[in-house]
């Protein structure tokens, strides 16, 4: 796959708002600050498309980004960024939306075909487990991707991996992604997995 563009098109606090013009939707979904907004600019080739701070809980609506990919069965696609769960320095009435409106993306939107799931490549967090569970229960198309893959030393990589994959449930088979979006390891296997959930190979 290769992006042609990506622009930005709108925060929802609510399914109202949803865009209009209906597109193929890939939804992005991790705790708070595994680096979402990182990857998806490093993923789209945009240096601040997605808005990037050291403050867990930053994103707090659901953000839609437009993308120009030129593939022949889908041209253009949604890139869906979620609230990140867990912890985040925001008011308790915002954490308490967050949940029903995640949830009512995930179980309702029709046009959404696959989640990229991030994880922190160090190490899980608690409630990891738990939502790519609930992401399976849901059968959807996920693609697992540690994050921050740069922060760890060679020699620490295949043991942190194999942690995490024991720790998800994920066979030696199954697909995960290690990323860096200071280096953008794994660009081209995030794309390729994009590509299969979009229907393109």
């Amino acid at each position: 796959m290769k992006i042609l563009s990506a622009e930005f098109i709108k925060s929802c606090y609510q399914a109202e708002q949803f865009p209009r013009v209906r597109l193929p939707e890939i939804a992005f979904v991790g705790r708070s600050n595994v680096g979402k907004s990182s990857l998806i600019n490093s993923l789209l080739n945009r240096k601040s498309l997605a808005k990037v701070s050291r403050t867990p809980g930053k994103t707090q609506a659901i953000n839609f980004y437009k993308v120009e990919a030129g593939g022949p069965r889908t041209p253009a696609f949604y890139v869906v960024d979620l609230p990140g769960y867990g912890f985040a320095k925001v008011s308790k009435s915002v954490r308490a939306e967050w949940g029903p409106m995640i949830a009512g993306y995930l179980t309702d939107r029709k046009e959404l075909r696959g989640v990229v799931f991030l994880v922190d490549a160090r190490g899980l967090g608690w409630q990891d487990r738990g939502a790519l569970r609930w992401l399976r229960d849901l059968e959807l198309r996920t693609v697992v991707v540690t994050t921050k893959v740069d922060k760890l030393r060679r020699s620490e990589r295949t043991e942190k991996a194999a942690s995490i994959r024991e720790g998800l449930g994920i066979s030696a088979e199954d697909q995960m992604v290690p990323y860096s979006s200071v280096t953008r390891e794994g660009r081209d296997s995030v794309l390729k997995a994009l590509e299969r959930m979009l229907g393109e190979t």
